[in-house]
């Protein structure tokens, strides 16, 4: 039988220890954001494949959390000693934290969720080697799945429109699938669930998207052949409704609504300035930038504290009715006290001076090594009882290691 105690105990730690980090995170979010979007209007306006990159960077987000400036660099420290102190010792916060994140990825995932569904019930059709899924709502065509993609369609269209334009709009869907947009798409909405006190996520998210956008139909018009004009045309019309409620009447050119309206206005004013670029200058700027971002990860796992981290601490405590902490003075004990895997080494003549001089008696406690997830949020360590009866000069003292107890390793791995 578990110990549903100590499962309680590693919940609400995985809680404290997850919630710390990630508030860490949506801190630095807010200043990622503000630099993306000053990057993206007053340096790359123009520039639409650079405009894009810079969204790049909030990979690196998610694992800032653990890095050492929050203790040992102490600006930050000080800065953040008061959100540090609330969720490593607030359960209720913590808590509250989680949960948002369960509300945030029940709102967002489980519209993915539905919409996985309902496509999957479409009539599927095949069009130029590729399975189109059609649909009788009207909406303009989308992408949805990861592992397998489906590309959506509405029916007037594939009834309506000719081969070249179907095959343009099909060809703009597969390039968000080979560049990778969904994937993408995916990982910010990750994000927003982890860093959910950050609105300005869901806010400027519409950004992002069209940034994606943007680098989708230059590629689009590239490699479709066609003039920036002609491709821009077919796009337009993927804003006509399905059709009008009446079945005798024609179709309906009408706008889906005012903020599809704004954003194929903004995405034909980019269409319209649309000149070739050289592919491997692209290609050599994003293998450039996946390569700054590697770095980036890199310095952070660098400058970061593990899972665990070794603990070399030796503590001497004291019970006597009540437990109490004579000394943690490392430095000191450490000339008296050493350990291995199996036994506990003291030097009996200079360690019974120390318990002298700091009038130590009764049960006598040494706790040594082990590792802790955080400075000063929960670790674990050995412990042993000394016996003052011995008369050899070091005195060896046997122990069993907690290393290979099950919530030890789970703690481990969190």
């Amino acid at each position: 039988m578990p110990d549903w105690r100590q499962l309680a105990s590693l919940i609400n730690f995985g809680m404290a220890y997850y919630t710390t980090q990630l508030v860490r995170c949506a801190i630095f979010s807010f200043v990622l954001l503000e630099l993306v979007m000053l990057l993206r209007k007053i340096f790359f306006s123009k520039r639409t494949f650079l405009r894009g990159m810079p969204w790049a960077l909030f990979l690196i987000i998610p694992f800032l959390g653990r890095l050492k400036m929050f203790y040992e660099n102490e600006a930050v420290r000080k800065a953040t000693w008061r959100i540090t102190a609330v969720t490593a010792s607030w359960l209720w916060a913590d808590r509250i934290y989680m949960v948002g994140i369960l509300i945030a990825a029940i709102c967002i995932f489980g519209k993915w969720i539905r919409l996985q569904r309902a496509v999957s019930g479409m009539e599927k059709v095949m069009f130029e080697n590729v399975h189109v899924y059609v649909t009788d709502m009207s909406i303009t065509p989308f992408t949805v799945g990861l592992l397998k993609p489906k590309i959506v369609l509405t029916k007037v269209m594939v009834d309506s429109y000719s081969v070249e334009d179907l095959k343009t709009i099909v060809q703009h869907e597969q390039t968000h699938i080979r560049l990778g947009h969904l994937w993408f798409g995916f990982a910010w909405d990750i994000l927003r669930c982890l860093l959910w006190i950050n609105p300005l996520l869901t806010v400027f998210q519409k950004h992002f998207r069209a940034d994606m956008e943007d680098v989708c139909d230059r590629v689009c018009i590239q490699n479709s052949g066609k003039t920036a004009h002609e491709y821009g045309m077919v796009l337009l019309k993927t804003l006509k409704l399905l059709r009008s409620e009446s079945e005798a009447a024609p179709l309906a050119v009408t706008y889906v609504g005012e903020r599809e309206f704004a954003d194929m206005k903004r995405r034909m004013g980019e269409i319209v300035s649309f000149h070739p670029y050289r592919k491997k200058l692209c290609m050599g700027m994003a293998a450039a930038a996946f390569l700054m971002i590697a770095a980036m990860l890199l310095a952070v796992h660098t400058h970061s504290y593990a899972r665990s981290n070794e603990s070399r601490d030796i503590l001497i405590g004291k019970y006597d009715g009540g437990n109490e902490v004579v000394s943690c003075d490392t430095e000191e004990l450490s000339r008296m006290i050493s350990y291995d895997d199996e036994y506990v080494y003291v030097k009996r003549e200079a360690f019974e001076k120390f318990l002298i001089k700091n009038n130590v008696e009764g049960e006598i406690w040494i706790v040594f090594g082990g590792f802790y997830k955080l400075p000063g949020l929960t670790g674990v360590a050995e412990s042993c009882t000394y016996e003052n009866n011995s008369e050899d000069e070091a005195v060896r003292i046997p122990y069993e290691s907690i290393m290979d107890d099950w919530y030890v390793r789970l703690l481990k791995m969190l």
